[in-house]
């Protein structure tokens, strides 16, 4: 069955525990249909061994918060969605402080939707601009 309709803020976080997005620490902090807001807390284990911000941390909390916001934008009946395509282009990193994201919808059709997700430190300095194309599943038969 297709989680369709909205969902609060609180719901989405209540599906994170135990999932990779909830072991980064994300947390949403907004969500209303075509747009969510999320979070995480930069710590030492989320850095490169360079001592940066590894780069499938961003791209963790962008497509979460884009496969999150999915969700609400399913067509009636479908059976769910996932990530067919990303890209990312990263402008800046951090070390330290907050992540935040703010993904939005650019297209939800019968079977496909693309989101664009931007992500920035915590003083609101773009680090990533990232697209994904999620597919609609449908149940067979």
């Amino acid at each position: 069955m297709a989680a369709t309709g909205f969902h609060t803020a609180d719901e989405l976080n209540a599906l994170l525990p135990g999932t990779l997005p909830g072991l980064l620490g994300l947390t949403v902090t907004a969500h209303e249909p075509g747009r969510l807001e999320a979070a995480l807390e930069v710590r030492p284990d989320l850095l490169a061994p360079n001592g940066y911000l590894h780069a499938a941390t961003v791209v963790a909390l962008a497509d979460t918060a884009c496969g999150l916001a999915t969700r609400a934008l399913l067509p009636e009946g479908s059976a769910g969605f996932t990530t067919i395509e990303l890209k990312s282009n990263f402008l800046g990193t951090v070390r330290e402080g907050q992540l935040r994201t703010v993904a939005t919808n650019a297209h939800a059709g019968r079977t496909t939707q693309v989101w664009d997700a931007v992500v920035s430190s915590g003083e609101g300095r773009t680090l990533a601009l990232f697209r994904c194309t999620q597919s609609v599943l449908w149940p067979r038969g």
